[in-house]
């Protein structure tokens, strides 16, 4: 059984949702930029609306669940540590972060190969005008 959390936070100038999913064996983020604050409504519908188009970040190992502590005192502070902790976990920072690297590696093939078939089509035309200027000698 996973574990779903979304957090909403601003990162100067938008709103973003980073939504973690997480089960015993995976980790994945998905970042979402709302633009205004949205309100909870807002948020709602867009999951329900956007929820098949969401792109996560590459699965990461899990991290093994341990039970709760006993001391309420202990569950206490952890839980105003959680609703005061401000910016990107750094699992989801980690995560964000290879999906980044991900993109820029196919934009960068993906230009490579256009580079290079632009050069060959312009080798091709100048073999061309070479073989027209010979052609009547």
């Amino acid at each position: 059984m996973g574990t779903s959390r979304l957090t909403i936070l601003f990162d100067d100038p938008f709103w973003i949702g980073l939504y973690e999913r997480e089960d015993d064996t995976e980790y994945s983020v998905c970042r979402i930029v709302f633009g205004a604050e949205p309100r909870d409504q807002e948020v709602y519908a867009y999951l329900l609306e956007h929820w098949r188009t969401l792109r996560f970040s590459p699965p990461r190992p899990g991290t093994e669940h341990l039970p709760p502590p006993k001391s309420p005192k202990r569950r206490q502070r952890e839980a105003r540590r959680m609703t005061q902790a401000a910016g990107i976990g750094t699992k989801a920072q980690q995560a964000l972060k290879l999906q980044q690297e991900q993109g820029k590696q196919a934009r960068l093939a993906r230009t490579r190969q256009q580079r290079e078939a632009e050069e060959a089509r312009k080798f091709q035309l100048r073999q061309a005008r070479r073989k027209e200027k010979h052609r009547g000698h």
